[in-house]
């Protein structure tokens, strides 16, 4: 195991890749991060593997899970990402259990009510108390068993009601700093950034450009 710290990055050439996810966003946002770097993409589910139980308790943990699981069940790299959305006012929550909020169904308006009404039990009424961030871990594992980590964090100001059609989870109720609209009112392109020379804007877009220029681009 190795992080995004170290070097070298062992580079990916370009051929099939597992995406080890079976949440129908995230597969959308990652096949567009990867589609100009001519890769094979095929998800989890298209394979019909297993979704792992996520058992750890943080986001490396698992990420590393379902990566693993994914490259060694297909014989292929794979690509996992985990990641969640973190209240200050919260003490974090509701962090890696974030999908586990909106319940079996996997609700995310239940979910953003849930995270609203615990934050005016909290007392926290004003911008200043109603802080937030998404984060983002991708690990990409090889069949051999080697895995590396990117990470990618964005702050910003949860707003109420939320606001936004487009994106999923969470992003309706979150405005990224130095925005007025929440992810959720912005387009795919707005929401990730597209320049790998300038900064990206969502937590997957950091940690995904992270990941591209270690292991993907030309050294």
């Amino acid at each position: 195991m190795s992080n995004a710290s170290e070097t070298p990055h062992r580079r990916l050439e370009p051929g099939r890749i597992v995406i080890a996810s079976h949440n129908p966003g995230k597969l959308r946002e990652i096949e567009d991060l990867m589609a100009p770097y001519g890769f094979k993409v095929v998800s989890a589910g298209a394979l019909d593997l297993p979704e792992p139980e996520e058992t750890g308790t943080t986001f490396e943990a698992n990420a590393e899970l379902k990566a693993v699981a994914a490259a060694t069940a297909s014989g292929l790299p794979a690509l996992a990402d985990d990641s969640g959305f973190c209240v200050a006012a919260l003490d974090g929550q509701p962090g890696v259990y974030s999908a586990r909020w909106g319940g079996p169904e996997k609700d995310f308006a239940m979910a953003m009510r849930t995270v609203e009404e615990k934050l005016q039990a909290a007392g926290a009424t004003t911008d200043a108390q109603r802080r937030g961030s998404f984060v983002a871990v991708l690990c990409l594992a090889w069949p051999d068993g080697e895995s590396v980590f990117f990470r990618g964090e964005i702050e910003g100001q949860i707003v109420w009601p939320p606001r936004g059609d487009g994106g999923f989870g969470y992003d309706p109720m979150f405005q990224p700093d130095g925005h007025s609209r929440t992810f959720a009112e912005m387009s795919p392109e707005e929401k990730h950034g597209r320049s790998l020379d300038g900064p990206a804007l969502s937590h997957r877009a950091r940690a995904f450009q992270t990941f591209s220029k270690a292991c993907l681009e030309s050294a």
